[in-house]
């Protein structure tokens, strides 16, 4: 049977197919360049979920409440409105578009076997911990993979890790501190030291959020902050620490930032705070910023123990009754608001028994503020004299019903020479600057929520009210106001805070360095003596109260 022949298209060579397959790959191209607006809100989609996912994580349990009311109000409203369901797809879809361009952020970049090696490196060095020789399907063993125990893990622009979720076995001991300190003192090290790393264990599903935190802001300089009458602004911490903001300056404009405020007075918890730091840490900027503070409605005794004249902007100021930077000037000022306390208890408890309200020189607040009493303390050992820190005993115990609150700065290595009865009454507790290991628990008697970082600014610390938890610290820049090195900005804050000059009395202020103790007291008493207290004619009305009062060169005014 004769063959036929094939058609001149497929038998013959002179006739080329390479326009043919031009003309197809041209249109698959274009045929896959369709979807492509279709790949990029969904890729958008998916960051805003994570996102959402992210900002409901970080909400606290008493917001998430008023979020979701919020959230359906919202949702009908827009359901009502007119073209309001296209009007939220549109803007959905515009969102999307925006979040999904660039392409894929997490795969095929050229650092991605870094950070694996980074996570199977954290992997293998966490395999101790979390796992048992018996455990018949074990989540960590050497050679193992990360994917089932690393279920969510975020990079920053430096390739190092900004967020892990790390799963663990339910045997793990997690309710022991000792061993969570292990886990988190190697999470530390392995993430990447000289950053601050927040550990949030969840014991009921079993699960370690890391997480890096926000730097705090720096720039909140001392200014008139809304707060009632008992109420004292320590500084500012993380938005998930504390549920409420306070409108502050901050760079030039008003924004809400949540503050760490500590609260005094007769119903407060804690009515006497500890701060403990370093050279340069913000002690003595934390007790400015409380003294301008405590301005406002009360009374300022300073003690300052280093005698630098950091707080010499204060001096002869309304309502600051001294300021002492000597040994005779400190112990008499001290026995004064001793027996000033008392007072106060007798006055109360007498307008008690009689049904009257408490007069306004029992009501007024009195702060006691003592920048580092232990070089005093060893000047008066070297003398023979009593240490200024016993004459707080009264103070400190009798404080929160006579409005007395005592607060005491004092260096990390001086700790040793702090009295055991401000150890024991002044449980508000605050930790500024770095601190050695194990420092920050033996203060706050808790550890802090986030790794300590070795170098920190001024102002940064740590804080812990009574028994709450441990919150981080930014105390407001508080500089002193004469000194030229500090920004003149937050100098001149400081100025516009401070209360106007007391006039000055007939006898004048004896700046002689050898005068005698008793005779510098009572000539700087009319001077610093408040002349808004009438505190001091009511020993002369008071049989009980009277007789020790006369030996204390203080209260002088009577006279007047």
């Amino acid at each position: 049977m004769a063959r036929r022949p094939l058609p001149r298209v497929l038998g013959g060579r002179s006739t080329p197919l390479v326009p043919g397959r031009q003309r197809a790959r041209a249109a698959a191209a274009g045929s896959g360049g369709l979807p492509r607006p279709l790949l990029t809100v969904t890729r958008g989609l998916r960051r805003l979920a994570a996102a959402g996912r992210r900002g409901w994580a970080a909400t606290p349990a008493e917001r998430r409440g008023p979020v979701l009311f919020l959230a359906g109000s919202a949702l009908l409203i827009v359901l009502f409105l007119p073209f309001g369901p296209l009007l939220a797809v549109a803007a959905v879809t515009g969102a999307a578009l925006w979040q999904g361009r660039g392409g894929a952020r997490a795969a095929g970049g050229p650092g991605d076997d870094v950070r694996r090696q980074r996570l199977a490196a954290l992997y293998e060095a966490l395999v101790p911990h979390f796992s048992l020789p018996g455990d018949p399907d074990p989540l960590y063993a050497h050679g193992g993979t990360w994917k089932r125990a690393f279920t969510c893990h975020e990079f920053d622009a430096d390739g190092r890790l900004s967020r892990l979720v790390v799963r663990y076995p339910a045997y793990f001991a997690d309710g022991e501190a000792v061993a969570r300190a292990r886990v988190e003192h190697l999470v530390h090290a392995k993430s990447g030291r000289g950053r601050e790393y927040r550990f949030e264990w969840d014991e009921e599903v079993n699960e370690l959020t890391v997480t890096v935190p926000p730097p705090l802001p720096t720039g909140i300089a001392a200014q008139r902050f809304g707060t009632a009458p008992g109420e004292t602004v320590l500084g500012f911490t993380d938005p998930t620490g504390v549920p409420w903001t306070l409108p502050v300056l901050d760079g030039g404009g008003r924004h809400e930032r949540p503050p760490v405020v500590w609260r005094t007075g007769p119903h407060a918890a804690e009515p006497h705070l500890l701060a403990v730091g370093g050279p340069g840490s913000g002690t003595t900027t934390l007790l400015r910023s409380l003294a301008l503070q405590a301005l406002r409605h009360g009374d300022v005794l300073i003690v300052d123990g280093a005698g630098r004249g950091e707080y010499t902007c204060l001096r002869g100021r309304h309502g600051v009754l001294a300021v002492e930077c000597g040994l005779s000037g400190a112990l008499a000022g001290l026995e004064w608001a001793a027996h000033e306390t008392r007072r106060r208890l007798i006055t109360l408890n007498r307008a008690r028994q009689a049904g009257h309200p408490p007069p306004e020189d029992a009501r007024r607040p009195l702060w006691l503020l003592l920048d580092r009493p232990a070089p005093l303390g060893d000047l008066a050992a070297a003398h023979g004299r009593p240490d200024p820190q016993s004459l707080l005993q009264v103070p400190l115990r009798h404080g929160r019903t006579a409005r007395v609150t005592v607060v005491v700065a004092e260096r990390t290595d001086t700790l040793d020479a702090l009295a055991p009865v401000v150890r024991q009454h002044a449980r508000a507790r605050v930790v500024l600057g770095p601190a050695p290991d194990g420092l920050i628990e033996d203060v706050l008697g808790a550890p802090p929520h986030t790794t300590p970082t070795p170098h920190v600014p001024p102002g940064r610390g740590y804080a812990r009210l009574g028994t709450g938890p441990a919150l981080r610290l930014q105390v407001p820049a508080t500089p002193d106001p004469y000194d030229d090195a500090a920004n003149a900005v937050q100098r001149q804050a400081v100025l516009d805070l401070l209360p106007d000059r007391a006039p000055r009395s007939g006898a004048p202020e004896s700046t002689t360095p050898g005068a005698a103790p008793g005779r510098t007291a009572r000539k700087r008493a009319p001077e610093t003596a408040s002349p808004r207290r009438p505190s001091s004619p009511a020993p002369a009305a008071d049989p009980a109260a009277a007789a020790p009062v006369p030996a204390v060169p203080a209260p002088a005014p009577a006279g007047h």
